[in-house]
């Protein structure tokens, strides 16, 4: 068929005078493929075509993206086989052969588990990303020393909020998947599927994506015996770089209990100090700062997972709020994430126990993510000293602890022994203390006269030098020491699993069953004590409902200390032994005869009055 209105417009023909040719079939053909190949390389181009890229802080839908289209049939997949896309990064794809040719095939590949005496790490090609990351280091006697509540190896990932997710439970994108703050990729880089090549040593592995525009690689390096590793990334999109950054989503650290308690936090060099933040903080959005940081990245109460910049340049940081489950809990709950970049996205990591002899030896301000609290000062030189003893001499932690115990009660004796002898006096002084209570028999407290017989009573501590407050000077002497373990307990990954006699982790509560029955021992001996203790001490106080309240507080006691860690009921038993040694003692000596005595003349010239 003829086309005069379109033939008409040639120049060329209408110049001869000839009529226009029909085109051939093979003409037609070239045409409508160039056509095709025109359109399928513009249309990426084109702003009303373009995927809109999900908003930063969101998690972008978890779909295997499939092979570009008008890609050529690639080669099998052999990752030695892979080669770097090197028209992409050089140059913009300005045609479409070269954008099809520079594109890496697409396929779902079974998670390559990584192995070192330190780790089992999975890693998935979707996303080029870590879907459980297991500590399976052990002791010296063969033993695993990092276990979940399960018994099992400690997956340091929340492995039900990383993709594959339950049906129906919240979501996020895995660990080292990429947040961009700024300029999207037109890529699903965190979905999409990579070529994944191992390191034949198998200490190490490297993705690579591409679809002729934008270009992924991610690296990971590990060492056979250590917990430090490399982890490097770059972004470029038709060739340039785009800002991006490295994220662990969904918390950090052991999701075999109940309660969490994870956070993110970085050593800003310049005000040298140390800062946290929790998922309520970024509760209202993502938290960034910006700075020269020593170290950034995520914590919880034994664990950590900091990336240390190579370099002294600007470090960018973020904290996010991520609403998932966890094993141990269906309600999601809030927990920290984290994402960091600076100007090369090259960093040494750090993941593993907050062992502060292993943290002093990669960093020594990489120690700080042992808090120790506000009672730092007592705390930090307890624990070192009974780590010390551990290391060096006893091996064993509990029994570490009964050295330091008996240690602290010695240094402390010439002040318990000032307070025995006026707690004797007070006993001496009794008679005298029950002829001015019935002076003032059956007075009201508010009566002026209870005045005037506090007034006597004191007048009389006075004379013969008794402190009044002495019967609580050896709990408020503990009290520092109490609080200081109290912290030992809960932030030392050293005493996380340690065992002692019957007690199989002295920073747990006792976990002893007989005939299905759980049975605490420690805090019931150490009820046992306090009471024995108490009878053993000089008693002054005469008022009966005083008396009672006294008989009660072992009880007391004994209910608070049955939910502390053993390590803490440990030292607190210890103590009493020894104060009841000590009072045994004191009770033998010339000097408690002496200040019986020191008290007694008083007493007769009182009573010939």
């Amino acid at each position: 068929m003829a086309e005069p209105a379109n033939g008409g417009n040639s120049g060329s023909n209408n110049s001869q005078g000839q009529p226009p040719k029909e085109l051939s079939m093979e003409v037609r053909l070239l045409l409508a493929f160039l056509l095709m190949g025109a359109v399928m390389f513009v249309t990426p181009y084109l702003p009303f075509f373009k995927t809109t890229p999900p908003p930063p802080g969101t998690t972008a839908p978890e779909t295997s993206a499939g092979t570009p289209g008008g890609q050529p049939p690639q080669p099998g997949q052999a990752p030695e086989a892979t080669q770097p896309p090197a028209p992409a990064e050089t140059a913009p794809a300005a045609q479409s052969g070269t954008a099809s040719a520079s594109a890496t095939k697409q396929e779902s590949l079974p998670n390559l588990i990584l192995d070192t005496d330190v780790y089992r790490i999975s890693f998935s090609n979707q996303g080029g990303t870590v879907r459980s990351w297991l500590l399976k280091a052990k002791d010296a006697k063969g033993r695993l020393q990092y276990k979940g509540n399960d018994g099992k190896p400690l997956d340091l990932v929340n492995p039900s909020a990383v993709p594959p997710c339950p049906p129906g439970a919240p979501c996020v994108e895995a660990p080292f998947s990429l947040y961009f703050p700024g300029q999207q990729p037109g890529a699903k880089v965190n979905s999409t599927y990579y070529t994944q090549t191992a390191d034949p040593d198998g200490l190490g592995v490297s993705y690579l994506f591409s679809d002729g525009h934008t270009t992924v690689r991610k690296s990971f390096r590990f060492e056979k015996n250590s917990y430090l590793s490399q982890v490097s990334t770059e972004v470029t999109v038709d060739g340039k770089p785009i800002p991006h950054m490295i994220q662990w989503r969904g918390g950090f650290g052991d999701f075999t209990i109940a309660t969490p308690a994870d956070k993110t936090l970085y050593f800003d060099v310049t005000a040298n100090s140390l800062k946290d933040k929790t998922a309520s903080n970024a509760k209202s959005g993502p938290l960034t700062a910006v700075g020269n940081f020593s170290f950034a990245g995520l914590s919880d109460t034994y664990f950590a997972a900091v990336f240390l910049p190579e370099d002294s340049s600007t470090t960018q940081f973020v904290t996010f709020a991520d609403s998932v489950r966890t094993p141990a809990e269906e309600k999601p709950q809030p927990f920290a994430g984290a994402a960091i970049s600076d100007d090369t996205n090259h960093f040494e990591l750090f993941v593993g126990p907050k062992d502060v002899d292993l943290l002093k030896s990669i960093n020594p301000k990489l120690e700080q993510v042992v808090d120790f609290g506000w009672i730092s000062i007592l705390a930090k030189p307890l624990f070192l000293l009974v780590n010390w003893f551990n290391d060096r001499a006893i091996h064993n932690f509990g029994w570490s602890i009964v050295v330091v115990t008996i240690a602290i009660n010695c240094i402390l004796l010439p002040l318990k022994f000032t307070n025995m002898k006026s707690m004797r006096k007070m006993q001496a002084l009794k008679p005298q203390i029950d002829l001015i209570n019935a002076k003032y028999k059956n007075i009201k407290m508010t009566d002026p006269r209870a005045g005037e017989k506090n007034q006597e009573v004191m007048d009389l501590y006075k004379k013969n030098g008794v402190n009044p407050m002495g019967g609580c000077f050896p709990m408020l002497l503990q009290l520092p020491f109490f609080f200081a373990f109290y912290r030992v307990f809960t932030v030392s990954v050293e005493m996380r699993g340690a065992p002692w006699l019957w007690v199989t982790d002295l920073s747990q509560p006792e976990d002893f069953t007989i005939a299905g029955v759980a049975i605490r021992f420690l805090p019931i001996i150490m009820i046992a004590s306090q009471f024995f203790m108490q009878k053993m001490t000089p008693q002054a106080n005469t008022d009966p409902n005083q008396q009672k309240m006294m008989m009660f507080m072992p009880l007391i006691f004994g209910y608070m200390f049955y939910r502390f860690p053993s390590g803490l009921v440990l030292y607190y038993l210890t103590s009493n032994l020894v104060q009841i040694a000590q009072q045994w003692f004191f009770n033998r000596t010339e000097t408690a005869i002496e200040a019986a005595r020191s008290v007694e003349s008083p007493k007769k010239k009182n009573g010939r009055k």
